[in-house]
Formats: C-alpha cells, sequence, structure tokens
C-alpha cells in the first residue's frame, strides 16, 4: 500500500507555485491564448477546478460522483470541454473569482485526501483509484496545465523535485500509450535513466542490462509524456527501436491520445520555449 504523505504534500506545493504564478497576472493575461488551441490562462485554471473538484466530488460524496460519472458517459467527448467553458464564463470578468474558486478546490480537495482511511479506493472515470495514485494524477495535471500558463505569460519555471511524480506515471503509462494508438505493448521492459531537476541525481526505472533504453532530462521526459513539447524540441535519446518509437506516443495521461505540440519555430534549442501546437494535452 503506497503512503499518499509525500505526494500529498507535493501537490500542496504545486498548487501553491501555480497560485502564486497566476497571483502576477495582469487583468487582460487571463485571456492570453496558451499553446492549447483554443485555449486560454482563464481556460487552464477553469480546467483545474472544474477536475479538482470532481475529485473532490469523488473522495466526500460518492453516490454524488456517480451520478456525475452517468452524465459523463452521455457526452463522453465534449463533457470535460463542457464544464471547462461553463466555468469561464461564469468568471469572464472575474479573473480573481475563478482564481479563488480553482484555490479553493485543490486546498479542500488537498484535505479530503488526506482525511481518507488507509487502503481507501477513489471512485473515477476509469477504475476506481488509490489515494496516492489520484493526488498523483491531480499534481500531473496541474504541473502541465501550469506550464501552458507558463508559456502564455513568458515566465520560465525552475523545475523541482516533484517532478519524479510526473515521470513515475510516464513511465508507467508505457503500455497504455500503445495500446491507446491500437499498437501492442512491447514485451520487454524498458531501462529509462533521467536526470533530476538538482542535476546530479538520475532517477532510474526498469533493469539495467535492458536493450530499450530512454536517456535525458527529467523535465524533457515529463514535457514529453503531458505532451507540453515536441520530441525534436528536447534532449531525450532512445537505443532500440521499440523505446524511441515510445517518444514518439509517450502520453502520461489517461484518454485518447492527444494532438500533442508542434515543433519550436524557429527552433531555439531550448526546452519549452517557443511550443506552439493543438490540444489542452492533460
Amino acid at each position: 500500500m503506497a503512503d499518499p504523505t509525500a505526494v500529498l504534500g507535493d501537490l500542496r506545493d504545486e498548487g501553491e507555485d501555480l497560485d502564486r504564478l497566476v497571483s502576477t497576472a495582469g487583468y487582460g493575461q487571463w485571456t492570453l491564448p496558451t499553446p492549447a488551441d483554443g485555449w486560454t490562462v482563464a481556460h487552464q485554471i477553469a480546467h483545474l477546478a472544474w477536475t479538482d473538484e470532481r475529485a473532490l466530488l469523488s473522495a466526500t460524496d460518492p453516490a454524488a460522483f456517480a451520478r456525475d460519472a452517468a452524465r459523463a458517459l452521455s457526452s463522453p467527448e465534449t463533457f470535460v470541454d463542457d464544464g471547462t467553458e461553463e466555468i469561464v464564463a461564469a468568471y469572464e470578468k472575474d479573473p480573481a473569482g475563478l482564481r479563488a474558486r480553482w484555490r479553493d478546490s485543490w486546498r479542500a480537495l488537498s484535505e479530503a485526501l488526506a482525511a481518507q482511511p488507509p487502503g481507501a479506493r477513489l471512485p473515477w472515470y476509469g477504475p476506481p483509484m488509490s489515494v496516492a495514485s489520484m493526488a498523483t494524477g491531480r499534481l500531473m495535471e496541474t504541473w502541465a496545465h501550469g506550464q501552458d500558463v507558463a508559456d502564455a505569460l513568458g515566465v520560465r519555471r525552475e523545475p523541482t523535485g516533484r517532478l519524479r511524480h510526473v515521470v513515475r506515471i510516464g513511465v508507467r503509462a508505457r503500455d497504455y500509450a500503445f495500446g491507446a494508438r491500437g499498437l501492442v505493448p512491447p514485451e520487454e521492459e524498458f531501462r529509462v535513466e533521467l536526470t533530476a531537476p538538482d542535476g546530479e541525481s538520475v532517477w532510474e526505472y526498469g533493469p539495467r542490462d535492458a536493450a530499450q533504453r530512454v536517456t535525458g532530462p527529467a523535465l524533457d521526459f515529463c514535457l514529453l509524456a503531458t505532451q507540453r513539447a515536441h520530441r525534436s524540441d528536447l534532449a531525450l535519446r532512445a537505443e532500440g527501436a521499440d523505446a524511441d518509437l515510445w517518444l514518439d506516443i509517450a502520453q502520461a495521461f489517461a484518454g485518447p491520445p492527444g494532438k500533442g505540440r508542434l515543433p519550436a519555430t524557429p527552433p531555439t534549442g531550448l526546452p519549452g520555449e517557443g511550443r506552439t501546437g493543438p490540444g489542452p494535452g492533460a
């Protein structure tokens, strides 16, 4: 049974960092376009608020969440986007109110997750999730959509050790990424070696003698797996045909394959700069 204490603390810290970022955004900056096609800064925060509220409902009122999930089945392709748009419209002239709604939702969610009994399983739009898995998923999405916000505001964020949670999801989702595209996942395990944000530590996954290998900066792997950057703009290396294919299709989020991002134009050589392209991704 995974102890959720560490990831719950990191989830709170990730939320606080993004909250500080948007607290400096002026009124007009909330309508700035982000790299996700059709989504502004307000859309990114509204999406996080909507999803955090659903996760909070799951943790506090499973019966009400089940009714919400049933509604999702009636419009699976638009359910999330419709909810996001409703929140954006409600706070069109009140970005401070939107920020407060999102801040209240993720703080309440953090408290609700911390209060869950050991071994609790929370309903979701798929298989039930452990507290640690729910918190990890929320952290991943907070970080990924926060990257879109940072890109829109022209801010370069310093990566932190919290990225280890995003990396873990991306590595564990390898077979899902293949299956989501109708491909048979490779039978053999991959070796993944990623340099942590401190520049010294290496996060390692898989057998040391694996023929299929992926190496590079952890930040770049996170940008790739959350589809926040195109592979050609990142310093990731693959050894072996299957590993090479994985870097073309990696995704850390559930659902159908995202459209990803286009390569930077013109190329800057710096991961995270100049990205553009369709799709909110996660």
